[in-house]
């Protein structure tokens, strides 16, 4: 009889016959065991690298906005670009009005810009579900793979913090 994959539902140590989210990354040996755990250890390093590289680019997007032409000015809270009048409050403007308060701030991001930040996003989400895949075959050694690659891709690339900046989001898959 050939050999099938095994789908646990509950927590496993299973090396032989673990299949990996698709029939074809089907486990023989345990070499083949050995370079799945490196190759999902590589793919939460790769994650992390694609939170930190969509935050670089969004700051490089920033200082480019600001340099080019001067006319790009940040928004304020109210979400207009001049600044706001004493007495020109969001309650008198919205709520009495019956308008939507918007507390939009930041910059415009151009159409190339922000299409290049959609497909950064969608690889972050899509590799994160995937991830979340790779953990949910309850295998406690994939599982481990999973949480040291984000920890390592974490150490590697997370030398940097910054006090003002947004939180840390983490590993997540959306």
């Amino acid at each position: 009889m050939a050999a099938r994959c095994s789908m646990n539902m509950l927590w496993n140590t299973q090396i032989i016959d673990t299949c990996v989210v698709f029939k074809q990354w089907h486990i023989h040996s345990n070499l083949q065991f050995f370079f799945s755990f490196l190759a999902i250890v590589a793919l939460g390093m790769f994650y992390e690298y694609l939170r930190v590289f969509s935050k670089d680019f969004d700051k490089h997007i920033a200082v480019k906005s600001r340099i080019q032409g001067g006319r790009r000015t940040p928004l304020t809270a109210s979400g207009h670009s001049s600044p706001e009048r004493p007495g020109d409050s969001a309650e008198e403007r919205g709520l009495l009005n019956g308008l939507r308060v918007t507390r939009k701030q930041g910059f415009s991001v151009p159409p190339l810009y922000r299409a290049l930040r959609a497909v950064l996003y969608g690889a972050s989400v899509g590799l994160s579900f995937f991830l979340m895949l790779v953990f949910m075959t309850y295998n406690a050694y994939l599982i481990f793979a999973v949480i040291l690659g984000a920890a390592v891709g974490h150490y590697i690339l997370g030398d940097t913090i910054e006090p003002n900046g947004p939180a840390d989001k983490g590993m997540a898959c959306h």
